[in-house]
């Protein structure tokens, strides 16, 4: 004060005076009349003063002025400030050339509350006022310490505008980045989770199928203000074990982030195929493709495991990918013009890259799998559904006589419905051919169950129509309530319907009218009938609504049964043909049924329309057994 000029103090002391209408940091500066040091005169409110803040002020002026903090001094009384007093050591030969108002600004800066920070991001990032002051009043306080000694504002921006998105529709958003610092094979995730903490185990096997490890992981709690729910965000920092070189995050964060969704909300399986998604850069459609033909292979007893098939598709990246585009290349409605070309020249490159693959096993899996896709001759997998959005399943039509290594006898068509709530397999003996579909719990080998019942309806169907068909389905969902197991059944039964008219032909008088969307690489192929099994006898009503609303030409005649037509199981139909075999083979032997007591061993349950109403034509009959796949009956003396 002895040292400085009147003016200058007057200026100092009228601009500390003003700090009292508006509370902000400020610097005043003096310069020594030698040069040796300046004096700084820093002003911070004290609600947000403190040790680290200082050092960093100290910092700050240090740099700016080229000098070296001497000594400082702090003062702390009633005031609303805190006063730090600085003595910078400057050289005296070469005098700093500094800008007060810039230093000022510097120490305003780093002396900024979140609040303030988050404020002035959101002004740099969004336009409209409005917008601007309803983020800062619902974020200011929202994010923890833990975040705000983490993250800047800018990264606070971006999250807020994912954080809105899951307040809006209440799902899952994912954020795939890369991180500052790292090695080249380490990715970044940040999961936005509505109202409760991820649980980690149910995480990680999803990032592991992804071909990913989860080096660290740290959560954060966001509360945003005038909301009774918070979001919770995760911040994962992953690396891919094995991977050469770095990942090029924007070719995949769509794909990733959109295929671990689906994973994570059970509209996609988890295995190992989704490594593909890094690796080949695969969307999850087109993994759903391979995933399709893989449970296909397991229904026909295919030599190789899952697990194994998985791993050679994995193996070859390049490959699986020019598998896909093959599959694309022959059904995508829109190149069907130069498809046949496309299609030429994928085979071309996946035999070329077949060269290169080292294992036996793992060519002749790709090599087959090449070959299912050859066979296909049709699929709904270009369709839509009413809101654009690709279809939850995957229909595909297949020449039996082309697959490799199928079981005998062949049929003439299969269709494989493929999602991850349904798989089930409608044979065809002949382009005429009518069988029902059953509601099948054989999950490993349901079409070997389906293969024996066509030979067996061919047979029957001898003096109806010419050859036989036969479908079923398995529920693949683990539900313990019997009433809600029934409801998914029903719902895994429409979709094998809808599978299955996806891909049929229809008829408008004598015209034929394909199916939208799909490239037909078989001929006109309008018959499809469907009839009752196990399980599905009441479900006749259910697949004549749905060739109904599909505008299919059979209309309620489509499925046999239900209220239009008759319930040949409540009536023993086939059960009353085949008792007048069975009473002209006694009659031969000279036994009245009807009279004369005889023993019974049936092949069935009692649930079963043929065994179960046959039982009910005689009294006379003694059942000493029966069996079926899950039970054995034995009764000695009926």
């Amino acid at each position: 004060l002895f040292q400085i000029e009147i003016d200058e103090l007057l200026k100092i002391s009228k601009n500390i005076l003003r700090l009292q209408e508006r509370q902000r940091i400020a610097l005043f500066m003096r310069r020594d009349p030698f040069g040796r040091y300046i004096s700084c005169l820093v002003y911070v409110p004290r609600d947000r003063f403190g040790t680290k803040l200082r050092k960093s002020m100290v910092s700050i002026l240090e740099q700016e002025l080229g000098g070296v903090c001497s000594d400082f001094y702090t003062t702390m009384d009633d005031s609303v400030f805190a006063r730090v007093m600085c003595i910078i050591n400057v050289s005296q030969k070469n005098p700093p050339d500094y800008s007060p108002a810039q230093i000022e600004k510097l120490l305003q800066k780093t002396g900024q509350t979140w609040p303030e920070m988050l404020s002035d991001a959101l002004v740099k990032a969004l336009d409209e006022d409005d917008a601007i002051t309803r983020l800062t009043l619902k974020y200011a306080e929202s994010f923890p310490v833990s975040y705000t000694s983490r993250f800047l504002a800018k990264h606070a921006v971006f999250d807020i505008n994912k954080i809105e998105m899951v307040l809006n529709t209440g799902r899952v958003i994912l954020h795939l980045y890369r991180p500052d610092s790292g090695a080249p094979n380490q990715l970044c995730m940040k999961v936005y989770h509505p109202d409760t903490p991820l649980t980690l185990s149910d995480v990680m096997p999803i990032l592991e199928d992804m071909g990913l490890r989860a080096i660290s992981e740290l959560p954060f709690e966001i509360k945003p203000g005038r909301e009774n729910k918070s979001v919770w965000i995760h911040d994962f920092l992953m690396e891919m074990p094995g991977a050469q070189g770095s990942v090029d995050i924007k070719s995949v964060k769509q794909n990733f982030e959109t295929a671990f969704t689906k994973v994570w909300y059970k509209e996609m399986e988890s295995d190992g195929l989704n490594k593909l998604v890094l690796s080949a850069n695969a969307d999850w459609q087109e993994i759903v493709i391979l995933r399709a033909y893989l449970c296909y292979l397991r229904q026909i007893r295919y030599a190789f495991s899952r697990p194994y098939i998985e791993k050679a598709l994995t193996d070859h990246p390049a490959i699986s990918r020019a598998i896909v585009d093959y599959f694309k290349a022959l059904h995508d409605p829109a190149s069907s013009k130069k498809g046949d070309k496309l299609a030429q020249d994928c085979k071309k490159n996946i035999e070329a890259a077949l060269e290169a693959v080292e294992s036996l096993d793992q060519d002749r899996i790709l090599r087959n799998i090449t070959a299912l896709i050859t066979s296909t001759m049709r699929t709904n997998f270009f369709q839509r559904d009413a809101q654009g959005e690709p279809k939850s399943y995957l229909s595909l039509k297949l020449r039996s006589r082309d697959v490799p290594d199928l079981p005998e006898p062949r049929p003439l068509v299969e269709v494989f419905v493929y999602s991850p709530r349904v798989e089930a397999i409608h044979l065809r003996g002949d382009m005429i051919a009518r069988g029902g579909l059953r509601w099948s719990d054989r999950h490993e080998d349901f079409r070997t169950e389906v293969l024996g019942l066509m030979k067996a309806q061919m047979v029957k169907n001898a003096v109806i129509v010419p050859m036989g068909a036969k479908g079923g389905f398995v529920v693949k969902s683990v539900i313990k309530d019997r009433k809600e197991y029934f409801k998914e059944g029903v719902e895994c039964y429409k979709t094998l319907i809808r599978g299955l008219l996806d891909i049929t032909d229809n008829r408008k008088g004598d015209k034929i009218v394909p199916p939208k969307n799909v490239v037909r690489r078989d001929g006109d192929d309008p018959y499809l009938v469907v009839a009752a099994d196990k399980g599905t006898a009441t479900f006749s009503d259910i697949a004549n609504s749905l060739s109904l609303e599909y505008g299919f030409w059979l209309g309620d005649a489509f499925a046999s049964g239900g209220s239009a037509g008759y319930d040949h199981k409540k009536m023993g139909i086939t059960a009353k043909g085949v008792w007048e075999s069975v009473k002209l083979h006694f009659r031969q032997l000279n036994h009245n049924t009807q009279t004369q007591p005889f023993d019974v061993v049936g092949v069935g349950d009692m649930g079963g329309d043929v065994f179960g109403n046959g039982m009910l034509l005689s009294e006379k009959i003694r059942l000493v057994g029966a069996f079926n796949h899950l039970h054995i009956f034995c009764d000695p003396d009926p």
